[in-house]
């Protein structure tokens, strides 16, 4: 599977320290979400976070409950077997494991662990240490955006297509929560335009609507797509920015309904529907005789006129081409047919097939007219 196949349509299902340092309720959030993936048909990866905890918080800073990222990290850190655990049961509910790793030996873990994929968050897009030890693990990245500058957004690209690593890039805005009139959603197009190469995705953390940006991103290229989730268990509030299982639920249905409604690539064109195609049939003209004429004539535009409806057989206004030589003659006001000119569309066999295949069906005079040539051998 190439890079681009393996984050097509991808969900990132974000779950953060939702768990509170308990590997029972992460397990309950796994497989509250993996049910609702499977039920969706969807791919999913449903992604924890990683960190060295006793390396990664200052000695001296770590009795500091009033620095909140300090006390939420020292309150949510598991052993390693937790970890595995959590990793074996997303496994197990058939989705991607994945990690967001904080650190260099957070990244050694994540081998260890046989997480699939990993991802940079928007905090570190230019921490060059831990980028460059990611990228010795050889695995997937996806990285978001939120806050990062433009030349840091293109030195990373560069650097993983250097080494040729799989990089699927995030727009986000690292809001949280985020409202509608801050998502900035064009820059989805500003990725897709200057990394034409790489799938281009959305992480979002708005907290009123779980379609509307969903139709946007779609529509405008996104292909990988990336929420917080939680469960309303234990007593423990969801934050604003997280989402719980019914509402991505209907984030996974709005997407099935983004993809219908957009249809076909855009990079070509649409099978036309059958009926669509009977539709506009019977809206174009057909062409029928002035006057009578006779065998042998060279049609001319004097010669005819435009008029529905279109009948099973008839030359439309679209093969009409002038200068055909009448194989038969045509009495005044009736329909000019495929078989009763000398034209390209009648020598080639699908071509004669669909004109008969379509409008309504002929008048009886034409029916008994064709049916009296048939049987004198005309």
């Amino acid at each position: 599977m190439t890079g681009a196949d393996f984050f097509n349509e991808l969900f990132v299902l974000e779950m953060a320290n939702n768990h509170l340092g308990s590997v029972e309720r992460g397990l309950k959030i796994i497989s509250a979400y993996g049910q609702v993936v499977r039920f969706n048909n969807v791919r999913a990866a449903i992604k924890i976070q990683l960190r060295d905890v006793d390396n990664f918080i200052h000695k001296e800073f770590r009795g500091r409950s009033d620095i909140r990222y300090i006390k939420k990290t020292l309150d949510t850190q598991l052993r390693l077997e937790d970890y595995a655990a959590m990793l074996k049961a997303i496994r197990d509910a058939n989705c991607i494991s994945m990690a967001t790793p904080f650190d260099e030996c957070s990244v050694d873990v994540c081998c260890k662990l046989g997480v699939q994929m990993l991802k940079i968050a928007s905090s570190d897009l230019n921490d060059w240490m831990l980028i460059e030890k990611i990228a010795t693990a050889k695995k997937p990245v996806i990285v978001s955006t939120g806050g990062s500058s433009l030349k840091d957004i293109d030195d990373l690209v560069q650097f993983f297509d250097n080494r040729r690593i799989p990089l699927a890039i995030n727009h986000c805005v690292s809001l949280y929560p985020s409202e509608d009139h801050e998502l900035e959603m064009n820059q989805i197009d500003f990725l897709r335009d200057r990394y034409p190469d790489h799938v281009i995705g959305f992480s979002t953390h708005e907290c009123h609507d779980w379609s509307s940006s969903m139709l946007i991103a779609y529509a405008k290229g996104a292909r990988t797509f990336e929420r917080h989730v939680d469960i309303d268990s234990d007593g423990i509030k969801v934050s604003p920015y997280c989402s719980v299982p019914e509402q991505v639920d209907h984030w996974f249905k709005t997407f099935h309904q983004a993809k219908a409604m957009c249809g076909a690539p855009g990079t070509q064109r649409r099978l036309l529907p059958r009926k669509e195609v009977e539709y506009l049939d019977a809206l174009v003209r057909g062409v029928y005789a002035k006057a009578d004429l006779p065998e042998g004539h060279i049609l001319s535009d004097d010669d005819v006129y435009l008029a529905i409806p279109l009948q099973m057989g008839q030359i439309s206004c679209r093969e009409l081409m002038r200068g055909e030589v009448l194989l038969k003659a045509v009495k005044k006001d009736e329909p000019i047919l495929i078989d009763a000119i000398d034209s390209p569309y009648s020598s080639i066999p699908s071509l004669k097939a669909a004109i008969y295949k379509r409008g309504i069906e002929p008048s009886p005079s034409v029916v008994a007219k064709e049916a009296k040539s048939k049987g004198s051998g005309q």
